[in-house]
């Protein structure tokens, strides 16, 4: 096997704009012949991969899917750099390959671990899949974020996408009997959950989640406000401030979008007389297209 030298890598990478690791993988495939390298990098679409992605992508979508049980949800959020190309039949069919490939692999925190996981299609990974994409749209593009909840017990993961892929939301409630599952009630309740939650843009679900830092911030906003007043009466109004923000940013406490008399913990509070059962809000995630790019 021929010599892949740093030389001959720079050489193919001053060429092609791909990634290092990309062109040494490459000229090991051709044995060093150069010319036979660089067309590997074009045929994956990774040659020039790496000048696109220094571009903006802000434009996109994002999508759901739930498995048939609603036991299983996917959430994610894709870039492109302009809204011609995310209306592209192409750039869906690579959300869904994406969504497929979550859907068929093992659970993982962060982007970073899901890019390196084996690809089931023509790429060795995930990563190397969307640097094909790139390649073949002109575009840079990418997986911003995503999310997969995966519930072991009674209880659904439900989804909903707003305003053709501009904003989604994936929710996990959970009931203490199964049969709650499938009531009206139950039902009826989580299609304007989501909904709500689209609307509304909670944080957090309840105080206790919100970031201490935050809360902090917050505090000192409010003193630099009312610096003039003296102390004991500025922590008093503080206290009243606070609840606002914690009814304006938490979920349970937020005003139902459409009855603004009850909250989320009073339409759960009904909902639980009405069936007989238990039931909570485990975890919730809303994403914006392009929050993560601004």
């Amino acid at each position: 096997m021929a010599e892949i030298t740093v030389g001959l890598i720079k050489t193919l990478r001053d060429k092609t704009n791909a990634g290092m690791m990309d062109c040494k993988a490459a000229l090991a495939e051709a044995n060093g012949d150069l010319e036979e390298a660089e067309t590997i990098l074009r045929k994956k679409g990774i040659a020039d991969a790496e000048k696109k992605a220094g571009r903006a992508a802000k434009e996109g979508v994002v999508a759901a899917r739930i498995s048939e049980d609603a036991k299983t949800g996917i959430l994610v959020e894709v870039n492109c750099e302009t809204d011609f190309v995310a209306k592209n039949e192409n750039f869906q069919s690579f959300v869904n390959e994406i969504l497929d490939h979550i859907a068929s692999s093992d659970s993982v925190d962060t982007v970073d671990e899901l890019l390196t996981q084996p690809f089931s299609g023509d790429a060795d990974t995930l990563d190397e899949f969307i640097k094909a994409k790139v390649g073949q749209l002109g575009e840079n593009m990418g997986l911003t974020r995503f999310a997969k909840y995966e519930l072991g017990s009674t209880g659904v993961v439900a989804s909903y996408i707003h305003m053709q892929g501009r904003v989604g939301v994936l929710v996990e409630v959970a009931t203490g009997k199964a049969e709650t599952e499938s009531s009206e009630a139950f039902t009826n309740f989580v299609k304007d959950l989501t909904l709500h939650i689209a609307a509304a843009q909670p944080i957090c679900i309840d105080r206790d989640e919100v970031p201490a830092d935050l809360v902090e911030k917050e505090k000192d906003i409010f003193r630099e406000q009312m610096k003039d007043k003296p102390a004991e009466i500025i922590e008093k109004i503080i206290g009243g401030k606070m609840g606002k923000f914690y009814a304006t940013n938490c979920l349970l406490e937020q005003a139902f979008i459409k009855d603004g008399d009850k909250s989320i913990k009073d339409l759960i509070a009904d909902l639980e007389k009405e069936t007989g059962d238990t039931v909570s809000i485990s975890r919730f995630a809303r994403y914006g297209l392009g929050e993560e790019a601004e």
